[in-house]
């Protein structure tokens, strides 16, 4: 069961403005990678689950941070459909985030009141999702599109939530981009989790990094 109503999931995406995304296989390294993000000040996770036993991780991950991280939402993302998509509530995930619009995957979510974000890319599959009770659309793939299809959505419909995921990076240049445009929040995954940092466990790295990000976002908005 989730931990948080998806208003307050939706506020606390509000308020950080930043999601990490990331995925490991590894559940040691994925609970060290989620306390330096949560030292750092996220308080929100998207687990992209794109891999083999991916639920057995974020099970694992999810107990870990009720127990030792108050106040952290975890959620999964590259959900592809409703059976997934329960699976993981039933593991406590508190948000879902998919790659496209599947009207399944809102009522499976809706049932449980659980926040879903799906993946849009016109200005109808926006709509479309509104109308199923979306409060954040994810904006994939965020590079393809950009901030000014953001800019040109939200003239138009102004009550949109728009959250990027591909394209976003931890510059000033960049979000000062996408929050001028006016999205409510941003996904950053490799950018932000990079490589070299697992590589090398570097989580004091990562701490900092997020930190630095976070007081970015809460500069340029």
């Amino acid at each position: 069961m989730a931990q948080f109503s998806r208003l307050e999931v939706a506020q606390a995406m509000k308020d950080t403005g930043m999601i990490p995304l990331f995925f490991h296989n590894d559940i040691e390294l994925s609970k060290k990678v989620l306390k330096a993000c949560y030292d750092g000040g996220a308080r929100l996770m998207e687990f992209t689950a794109r891999g083999d036993f991916a639920h057995e991780v974020f099970g694992e991950l999810t107990k870990y941070a009720i127990a030792e991280l108050p106040g952290m939402i975890m959620g999964v993302g590259s959900v592809t459909d409703a059976g997934q998509a329960s699976l993981y509530m039933a593991l406590g995930a508190n948000f879902i985030v998919t790659p496209v619009l599947r009207e399944d995957i809102a009522i499976a979510c809706n049932r449980r009141k659980v926040l879903w974000s799906p993946g849009c890319g016109t200005l109808t599959e926006i709509t479309r999702a509104e109308e199923l009770g979306c409060e954040i659309v994810k904006l994939f793939p965020g590079d393809i599109y950009g901030p000014q299809f953001v800019k040109g959505i939200k003239g138009p419909q102004q009550w949109t939530s728009i959250m990027p995921t591909g394209g976003v990076s931890p510059t000033e240049e960049n979000l000062k981009a996408w929050f001028d445009a006016g999205v409510t929040c941003v996904g950053m995954g490799s950018k932000l989790i990079s490589k070299d940092i697992i590589a090398n466990k570097d989580y004091a790295k990562l701490e900092q990094d997020v930190k630095n990000a976070l007081a970015i976002v809460e500069s340029v908005r």
